[in-house]
């Protein structure tokens, strides 16, 4: 029996021309990555800028929603455990989202931006969205599992990332 592999699926070596498939190829995260940074910092800003959400009591706050969704969430200790200082967990939810967001966007510590945001997007899900019925209808699931490429890939492209890794190489390089 004789087995054959199928050559023209595999990206081409760097002394031949590539096509521009392949080219378009290792790109193709890169509209994940913008998507996940602009909305994680605008979620972010958003939080910090809003004056209703930064409190422990009132129509629109911290306090009040995770009071409200203690008993329906998967884990209502997580919920107590915020709602002991529900301004200070506000203000780390969205400090964390808008360093998620940065990192992800520049490409700075891509993989550990994608693990916060997958577990940001984890903790949300378990507490404020674990009650939508159907399950597919509270957005948190989703964000979790749009983390999963990012936080496997990292930013290998038009990243902060890869121009430091780019001097590393250089550096290392000419120390030969």
């Amino acid at each position: 029996m004789t087995h054959s592999f199928r050559t023209d699926t595999h990206a081409p070596y760097y002394d031949e021309q590539r096509s521009w498939r392949d080219s378009i190829s290792q790109y193709a995260l890169l509209p994940l990555r913008i998507f996940l940074g602009v909305t994680f910092i605008y979620a972010g800003l958003d939080k910090l800028t809003d004056s209703a959400f930064m409190k422990d009591s009132g129509s629109g706050s911290i306090g009040d929603m995770m009071r409200s969704v203690r008993d329906s969430s998967a884990i209502p200790a997580l919920v107590d455990l915020s709602l002991k200082n529900p301004v200070g967990f506000g203000y780390a939810i969205a400090l964390g989202e808008l360093a998620v967001g940065i990192g992800t966007l520049l490409g700075i510590l891509a993989r550990l931006a994608a693990l916060g945001g997958a577990l940001i997007s984890l903790s949300l899900w378990l507490t404020v969205s674990w009650a939508s019925d159907p399950y597919y209808y509270g957005n948190d699931l989703p964000y979790m599992f749009c983390w999963v490429p990012l936080l496997l890939a990292g930013a290998p492209y038009w990243s902060l990332d890869a121009l430091i890794r780019g001097r590393r190489h250089q550096r290392s390089e000419s120390a030969w």
